[in-house]
């Protein structure tokens, strides 16, 4: 008998199974809160982890959300050139107001709002990838063709 899923990481199945996606959210006893922990719970390369960043126009207010493989840390700059606008990264009330989710299980989906979204061009590369589904100790397993079709997102070079 498996457990229940907690209301966050529910949250994120239904979005999936929404969106007609048949990916299975997992949770651990163990935390995934870092790429690596995440990397080394889920049996793949640090590159595999799908980061789930908002980051915010500081003209505008407007969030960015950028999906970054684990390996990578995001170029601000870079992303500014994309956005028009320099970027700097959201405060975790901003991240819960958009996404409905606390920062360390942000998902790429079953946002609040609807976001602007880059998917980091590296990610891209791997057969199978894994994303954060609510907590910081729930994961699944998707492909990066699905990634961007269920975020809408554009492929960029961000680091």
């Amino acid at each position: 008998m498996t457990k229940p899923l907690s209301p966050s990481s529910q949250k994120v199945q239904d979005a999936l199974n929404a969106l007609g996606y048949s990916f299975t959210v997992i949770e651990s006893e163990i935390p995934t809160k870092t790429a690596a922990q995440a990397a080394e719970f889920a049996g793949c390369l640090l590159g595999q982890i799908v980061k789930s960043l908002i980051f915010q126009g500081t003209e505008s207010g407007k969030p960015i959300l950028v999906l970054t493989s684990g390996a990578n840390r995001v170029d601000e700059k870079r992303l500014s050139e994309y956005t028009g606008e320099p970027v700097g990264r959201a405060d975790p009330e901003l991240v819960r107001a958009v996404t409905g989710f606390a920062i360390g299980g942000v998902p790429p989906v079953g946002h609040l709002q609807k976001v602007e979204t880059y998917l980091d061009e590296d990610l891209m590369q791997y057969e199978t990838i894994w994303a954060a589904a609510g907590t910081p100790n729930s994961l699944f397993e998707l492909t990066p063709a699905a990634l961007k079709a269920m975020t809408g997102g554009k492929v960029a070079r961000v680091k």
